[in-house]
């Protein structure tokens, strides 16, 4: 035999396809019943296990197997505290890696997996809550966070609370809070409110709910500011308040807040200057329009002001698609200068005034659609031939593009794309539809009760709105396209659509953004310059400005920024 070198010394090799076959063998042993050294017992039903494999997959297991419990020598285990589908779950995960996470099961196994300390389930469980976080159930969210200490679920979920604070103290899951939780909530600087009225408004909704929380009431009015309630409601809401009369520091209070809002002097104002006069910080959200040339403006709906920003460092020039994420703001593809198509990725940070460009696309896109879902930017759809079907995922954390769909379905034109609880719902010429890019799975979505296309779609309050567009006027022949006013809303939970409110103009091809819990319609009316505004609660239009001139309605993309 030749002798050995050094450089023929053996070196380990991976083999990729083993650990899976390790756990189907694994796995093909317990369901045969083969080499089972335990068998765990819930409510009446068995499940025959392998002590070394639940030991591996959780240290309740795992202690409970080696430190002398009585549990470590006995073949029968009883498991209390835990359903039994629960324990089916997790013992099937521990030999698959895989469970199946739903809305129904969701809270039991997230319980079953905190007690059994099995990591890897309950951060899927609290990944699939975050997913699915929408107004009517953040509250609910928050509080099984903080039951099973979920810190980063709770920090998320507070503070999806705390920025829709408008709509979520309607809820009734807001209204069962505890008053520790009510006043941790109310206290908050980063409570996003217009004014502080409507934080006593939420905390009268609160103790009206429940006669017995008079007592404590004061707990709760103490982390009101106020001294910044207009005078006219305080006056008016206090004076007819009995649970204030009841209560000496309710009281107090009240006299501290009449007292700062007769201060005269600045000086004076700085004495008396406490907690309850401190102003909340207030975020400013602001609509941002870009034109056909790259030209980009801010618009503020409170003052109906436009504010020119710094212009896109590039030539994408016709229908690039746009999407906001916090204060940066995404563009992606567009047709050059030139007649060519763009791959590239711009992104413009608002604190900073830059422009950057990141990672391009795979493929060239023109009069595609981006939206956000889960942290990611999705495009879906183009003009062009080769791009016509495809879907791409943007992972801004590691500026990297993934193909996820070469062959969507045949929607027609793309007009909107829409996000909402974990789907991503497409209006095309040929009807809605949705995807759902954790299966790849498309369905079909029930049309809408009067059927058009070319609309503009956004999501408000965990619904769907689809505004205006267009329809084929037979009257004038079969490509007769004719723009209506119609305002329909889609409710996932039911499934349904309903008529709302028309607009006072016709639209269509026009660009949509929810500001403060309003809708935005931008490009509407005479030659489409006017910027309408709906409100849900009154199911009403109203006309609130006009587009800067250097704004044209027919290539405008626009979306939403949060200020500081």
């Amino acid at each position: 035999m030749a002798k050995r070198t050094p450089g023929d010394a053996a070196s380990p090799s991976r083999l990729d396809g083993h650990p899976n076959r390790l756990l189907e063998g694994l796995n093909r042993l317990r369901l045969d019943k083969l080499f089972c050294d335990v068998v765990l017992c819930c409510e009446g039903q068995e499940f025959p296990c392998h002590r070394v494999v639940l030991a591996s997959i959780s240290s309740y297991f795992e202690a409970m197997f080696t430190t002398g419990m009585v549990e470590s020598t006995q073949e029968r285990v009883k498991v209390d505290g835990v359903e039994p589908e629960v324990v089916n779950m997790l013992v099937s995960f521990a030999y698959t890696s895989e469970v199946s996470i739903s809305t129904a099961n969701v809270q039991a196994l997230l319980a079953g997996a905190d007690l059994m300390d099995v990591t890897d389930v309950r951060e899927a469980c609290c990944g699939y809550m975050q997913r699915h976080m929408t107004i009517n159930n953040c509250v609910e969210i928050h509080l099984v966070a903080d039951k099973y200490s979920c810190e980063k679920l709770r920090k998320s979920s507070m503070d999806y609370i705390l920025e829709y604070f408008s709509v979520v103290y309607k809820q009734e899951e807001f209204l069962s809070v505890s008053v520790d939780k009510l006043t941790e909530i109310l206290s908050s600087d980063h409570l996003n409110v217009p004014e502080e009225d409507m934080v006593f408004d939420a905390a009268i909704l609160w103790l009206n709910t429940c006669p017995e929380r008079r007592q404590s009431f004061d707990e709760v009015l103490e982390h009101i500011r106020l001294p910044l309630i207009s005078p006219s409601h305080l006056h008016t809401v206090m004076e007819s308040l009995d649970v204030v009369k009841e209560h000496q520091a309710c009281q107090r209070f009240i006299s501290e807040a009449n007292t700062y809002q007769r201060l005269i002097s600045e000086a004076e104002e700085q004495r008396l200057q406490s907690y309850r006069n401190t102003a909340r910080p207030r975020r400013t959200t602001v609509i941002v329009m870009m034109g056909y040339d790259g030209t980009v403006h801010s618009f503020d709906p409170k003052t109906q002001q436009s504010k020119r920003l710094t212009r896109l460092p590039s030539d994408e020039r016709g229908k690039p698609c746009v999407v906001v994420s916090g204060s940066v703001i995404y563009v992606a593809g567009g047709e050059l200068s030139d007649g060519t198509v763009s791959k590239k990725l711009w992104c413009y940070d608002l604190h900073r005034d830059t422009w950057l460009e990141r990672a391009s696309m795979n493929e060239e896109h023109w009069h595609c659609n981006l939206v956000l879902l889960d942290g990611c930017l999705f495009v879906l759809g183009s003009l062009l031939v080769d791009a016509i079907g495809s879907v791409e995922c943007y992972d801004p954390n590691s500026n990297t593009w993934e193909l996820r769909c070469i062959n969507m379905p045949d929607n027609g034109f793309i007009s909107s794309v829409v996000a909402l609880d974990g789907l991503i719902y497409v209006f095309g010429t040929h009807g809605v539809s949705t995807y759902n890019p954790i299966s790849g799975d498309w369905t079909e979505v029930d049309p809408m009760r009067n059927g058009r296309f070319n609309i503009s779609a956004c999501t408000l309050n965990g619904k769907i709105y689809a505004i205006g567009g267009q329809i084929v006027d037979e009257e004038f022949g079969e490509y007769a396209e004719v723009d209506v006013a119609e305002v329909e809303c889609f409710n996932p939970q039911t499934d349904r659509w309903t008529m709302c409110a028309p607009m006072q103009n016709t639209c269509c091809f026009s660009r949509v953004a929810v500001v403060d819990g309003m809708i935005y319609i931008l490009g509407t009316g005479g030659r489409r310059r006017d910027i309408e505004r709906y409100c849900a609660e009154t199911d009403t239009w109203e006309t609130v400005g006009r587009m800067p001139a250097d704004i044209n309605s027919y290539t405008l993309v626009c979306g939403t920024v949060r200020l500081p």
